[in-house]
């Protein structure tokens, strides 16, 4: 392989992982944009929930960030709003009616927050403001993370607020995986009271708050390593003024 193919792919690799670490950690949806934070707060009271929209979610952004890449060259700037919305809303329908015929039970519970992913600020938002910009393959990496980082989020939340709401976890994973599923359930304490708040929509908020916060406090503390690892070098190597 030449210097030039290997330079390119190094190049590919770097910005594949500059795109990964935007989408579950920098620019993640939920926790850095607050975008699509209507249905994580209403559906996410267990971890089953998390994972179904967490899933459907990536989906619709993988779907339609791949299909606004290949039609970007082809729409005009007057109606490309109008065009993403209905690519968009397609690609909803579908899973909507995927996981209305294979997960039918699940599919009741989450209700109308699948129809509303249409609504999700977080789609639109990259369908605009990168897919429309970029090649299929930067869109498809940028859709996959983008879309991991935020079913992360809501899986963590619906997993805090079942064993803090409930005392268990993974409880109800048959509706998803099927009856096998069902050893999954872990109860995590014999006779536990349950805190009736963590199910509520206050505990939804308030668990949002606390991974929020956890997620500065970890950037803070990065901050703040960096610059004393800084101050360390410019103190070793002090500069010299000219004799």
């Amino acid at each position: 392989m030449s210097n030039s193919s290997e330079n390119i792919l190094t190049h590919k690799w770097t910005e594949y992982q500059k795109i990964a670490r935007n989408g579950l950690w920098n620019n993640n949806q939920a926790l850095v944009a607050l975008l699509g934070l209507c249905p994580l707060l209403a559906v996410t009271n267990n971890t089953v929930n998390g994972i179904g929209l967490g899933l459907a979610t990536m989906a619709v952004l993988i779907v339609s960030n791949v299909l606004v890449s290949l039609i970007r060259d082809h729409v005009s700037d007057e109606v490309r709003i109008p065009v993403f919305i209905a690519i968009i809303a397609s690609a909803v329908t579908v899973i909507d009616l995927l996981m209305e015929a294979y997960l039918h039970t699940l599919h009741g519970i989450l209700g109308i927050f699948i129809p509303l992913i249409v609504t999700n600020c977080a789609i639109l938002g990259r369908a605009e403001a990168y897919a429309s910009k970029n090649s299929v393959d930067k869109s498809l990496i940028d859709a996959f993370f983008m879309g991991l980082g935020f079913a992360l989020v809501l899986i963590v939340l619906g997993a805090l607020r079942e064993i803090i709401g409930n005392g268990t976890l993974f409880d109800q994973m048959d509706l998803m995986f099927g009856e096998s599923a069902k050893a999954l359930t872990i109860h995590l304490w014999e006779d536990y009271h349950p805190v009736l708040l963590a199910i509520l929509p206050p505990g939804a908020f308030i668990g949002l708050g606390l991974l929020v916060a956890l997620k500065n406090a970890i950037e803070q503390r990065k901050a703040a390593k960096a610059q004393n690892v800084l101050g360390v070098q410019v103190s070793v190597n002090p500069l010299r003024a000219p004799e």
